[in-house]
């Protein structure tokens, strides 16, 4: 039987499926269920550094190849998304990964010192989110040099390892890769949700959204994350986590063979329920046995032989 462990950064996984951020991250009760699921790790909703209400509904919307979603990095305050991350760390026995997005330089260093006081296995800097204001979120991960400072701040601040979520709405995303590796990342997740996008609806004539615009994630996307974890697994010499579009076992498979060692888990859950992340591992394993894998590290970055 295939042995599906895996490895960020020096932190063991069960297996490769993550709880990607902002799906069922918000209280630890939440975060459990998907531990409880078969999830190898989890991924907490970015920890803002204030408290922030997000978009007004409707906020998400299903499309015919996957969501739109203007949730707007809605979040309680540091001091209260702390005190959750600190109880799930300890209620868990699964890697927990912190994410958390910022205004500025400052702000994220601030915040990930702060976080870093709880010990989560893993932080994520968000700095890729195509639905908020350009004072951040997208408009920071679209700038390599922005990318780069930011990336040192975090890491100067902290001695946790550090994965850096990108967008995809970019030139050329090795760019950014690179910029994030050399200011000190050590490792990179593709892709955050692609857009943004924009629904309407053809009885009223108005866009579904309240934002307008959202991004969007699912099916869709997964081509697109396939070929920046492609290009990126011989651009750069840090882990990648692959996002986007993963609903089976053989999409898993794909993804690991692009070049990522594990692979982030969203819109699968809305598609399948929250036991995915098990049977997302089912499938993977008797792939893996049907075709003679015997371990994750065999097949991963295979489609570039």
């Amino acid at each position: 039987m295939a042995e599906l462990l895996t490895e960020i950064c020096g932190t063991k996984l069960r297996n490769p499926t993550i709880l990607a951020a902002g799906i069922l991250g918000v209280t630890s009760a939440t975060l459990e269920r998907a531990a409880n699921s078969g999830a190898g790790a989890v991924t907490t909703k970015s920890i803002g550094p204030i408290r922030r209400e997000g978009h007004p509904n409707p906020v998400v919307v299903e499309t015919p190849c996957g969501l739109l979603n203007a949730v707007g990095l809605s979040c309680p305050s540091p001091e209260e998304s702390i005190e959750e991350l600190k109880k799930t760390i300890k209620e868990l026995d699964i890697p927990v990964i912190a994410s958390f997005y910022a205004h500025s330089e400052l702000e994220f260093g601030n915040l990930a010192e702060r976080i870093s006081g709880v010990k989560p296995h893993l932080l994520e800097a968000n700095i890729s989110c195509p639905n908020v204001e350009n004072d951040f979120g997208m408009a920071i991960g679209t700038d390599a040099e922005a990318s780069s400072r930011i990336t040192a701040e975090i890491k100067s601040m902290t001695d946790i390892p550090l994965i850096v979520k990108l967008t995809p709405n970019v030139t050329d995303i090795r760019e950014i890769a690179r910029a994030v590796e050399d200011a000190g990342a050590d490792a990179i997740a593709v892709i955050n949700t692609y857009g943004p996008g924009m629904a309407i609806n053809a009885e009223t004539g108005r866009p579904v959204l309240s934002n307008m615009f959202g991004g969007l994630s699912g099916p869709a996307i997964k081509p697109i994350a396939l070929r920046c974890v492609y290009e990126l697994y011989d651009e750069v010499g840090i882990p990648l986590i692959g996002i986007g579009g993963i609903q089976t076992g053989k999409d898993m498979a794909e993804m690991l063979m692009a070049g990522a060692s594990a692979c982030g888990i969203g819109t699968a859950i809305m598609n399948r329920g929250v036991e995915v992340f098990s049977e997302i591992c089912r499938e993977l394993e008797e792939f893996m046995d049907e075709h003679g894998y015997s371990r994750v590290r065999d097949i991963v970055g295979l489609a570039h032989r």
